[in-house]
């Protein structure tokens, strides 16, 4: 455990977001994946909104070309917000203006499509000497769930790596990262002693998969300058963070949380039409009606 680290508070929020979103063409197209609307937002307004909420105001994006809508989205349009204040619209105009004030949002281009590692890599300048969280936009977790903070608490605590882990289906794992651990003594985190991209299912260490939460020591960064590409010609983070987990230096060591709450894949079709009725049928305003026309259509199928 280190004292700098684990004295140092955590401010920083990476989110990654320069794929092309191949799997939802031709929706993705022109429109940014991350931009696909869940219920009545966008899915990346969810992950920033994830971060605030657990403390992160100072948010960098990795981005790519055909990504100006993300910065867009999170800007100000004073002719928008003016005509629904002379409309009375204030309820519309309260949701555009969060979108404004979330929090400090930067943005840096990835350039080159070298992998999730070469996107981290590329947010060195901007973290510095910090420990940081990594939010991959894919992923939603649901807002009752507080998984970031947990990591986030974590962090401070050993000063190494946090990833968090969600148990699967041994058949499933191959489609994940995969971590083997051990219980830590005395807490409700483990240590992790080796990871493994996307392992042959007779290979697998365990069948717990890494899901797209990372809270990571800085030393990340120096390790990933290091670190050759690996699985598909990309840089891997997870083989970065296999280089970690066999450390005992300062800021060297992985730790997992095991998430058991709820996750929506917006990357995936299936997923992301599960995301869009399951919160919809829980708000107030959707939910009476869209459940009820739920059971209707299941009933004639």
């Amino acid at each position: 455990m280190t004292e700098t680290n684990v004295s140092r508070a955590i401010t920083k929020a990476v989110i990654p977001a320069a794929g092309l979103g191949t799997r939802f063409l031709p929706a993705t197209k022109a429109t940014p994946k991350e931009m696909l609307p869940v219920v009545d937002r966008p899915a990346i307004q969810y992950v920033v909104q994830e971060a605030v909420d657990a403390g992160l105001t100072d948010v960098l994006m990795i981005t790519g070309r055909n990504k100006r809508a993300l910065e867009d989205h999170f800007d100000r349009v004073p002719t928008l917000e003016e005509q629904l204040e002379d409309q009375g619209k204030d309820k519309l105009l309260r949701s555009v203006r969060d979108t404004n004030d979330l929090g400090e949002i930067h943005y840096v281009r990835q350039g080159d499509p070298k992998g999730l590692g070469h996107a981290v890599l590329r947010a060195k300048v901007h973290v510095g000497n910090e420990p940081f969280a990594v939010l991959l936009g894919d992923d939603l977790i649901d807002e009752k769930d507080d998984l970031l903070s947990e990591m986030v608490a974590v962090q401070q605590k050993t000063g190494g790596s946090v990833i968090a882990l969600m148990e699967v289906p041994e058949d499933q794992i191959s489609a994940y990262g995969c971590a083997a651990i051990s219980q830590v003594e005395g807490e409700n985190f483990f240590k992790v002693s080796e990871l493994v991209e996307k392992p042959a299912v007779e290979e697998a260490p365990s069948n717990y998969a890494v899901i797209g939460r990372y809270v990571l020591a800085p030393q990340v960064f120096e390790v990933l300058e290091n670190t050759a590409p690996g699985r598909g010609g990309e840089i891997q983070l997870t083989d970065a963070l296999q280089t970690l987990a066999k450390g005992e230096s300062e800021g060297e060591g992985v730790y997992g949380v095991v998430f058991k709450g709820r996750r929506f894949d917006t990357g995936d079709k299936l997923s992301y039409l599960k995301a869009n009725i399951i919160l919809a049928a829980e708000r107030e305003d959707l939910g009476p009606d869209l459940r009820a026309w739920v059971k209707e259509f299941a009933a004639e199928l």
